[in-house]
């Protein structure tokens, strides 16, 4: 009995080993345009201006696509912009973003969180950090939270460091008195 369950087991495994070589799949419709130029995981880019250093930019998952100029970022976004004294002034984290190459733009999306050091808060769905003019702005819905208020609209412009704002449409104001 222990011979012939060794010769089944033995003939199984001779005839399992064939010559034959599995040939991988292949997706004839990808085209490589579409593929990231360079991909990296958890990643820090830093954007200099006349040798300082302006902003800081970490993210999960960074890919960079030469054909539409563009670097997507997920897997969490975050931010330090810096003043002239090299001290951090605002933070910024997302869930997702893109930075145009060409203009170093950044577009935040999903959960958009902006802290100043004052303790500023302002809360959107998506913006834009512009690189030219080093402002922070958004035609969508925003809640800013200052020491003092709370005030809600749509539309929103800023200085990067939350120091000087202008909301267009307002649509609340309250003053604080809970941390939000």
């Amino acid at each position: 009995m222990k011979y012939c369950i060794a010769l089944v087991l033995a003939a199984l495994f001779l005839f399992g080993c064939a010559d034959e070589k599995v040939k991988p799949k292949v997706d004839y419709n990808l085209k490589a345009e579409k593929l990231p130029t360079q991909e990296s995981w958890k990643s820090t880019v830093i954007f200099t201006d006349s040798g300082f250093t302006a902003a800081i930019l970490n993210a999960g998952h960074l890919r960079m696509y030469a054909e539409t100029q563009q670097t997507l970022l997920d897997e969490g976004v975050k931010v330090d912009f810096y003043n002239t004294d090299r001290a951090i002034t605002t933070t910024l984290t997302s869930k997702t973003g893109r930075v145009e190459d060409v203009t170093r733009n950044l577009f935040a999306f999903e959960n958009v969180i902006v802290k100043g050091a004052d303790g500023t808060v302002l809360k959107t769905e998506e913006l834009e950090w512009r690189n030219i003019d080093k402002k922070i702005v958004t035609d969508k819905f925003v809640t800013i939270v200052t020491p003092k208020e709370k005030i809600q609209g749509y539309g929103f412009e800023s200085d990067q460091h939350l120091k000087n704002y202008v909301i267009r449409n307002i649509t609340i104001v309250t003053q604080s008195t809970i941390e939000e």
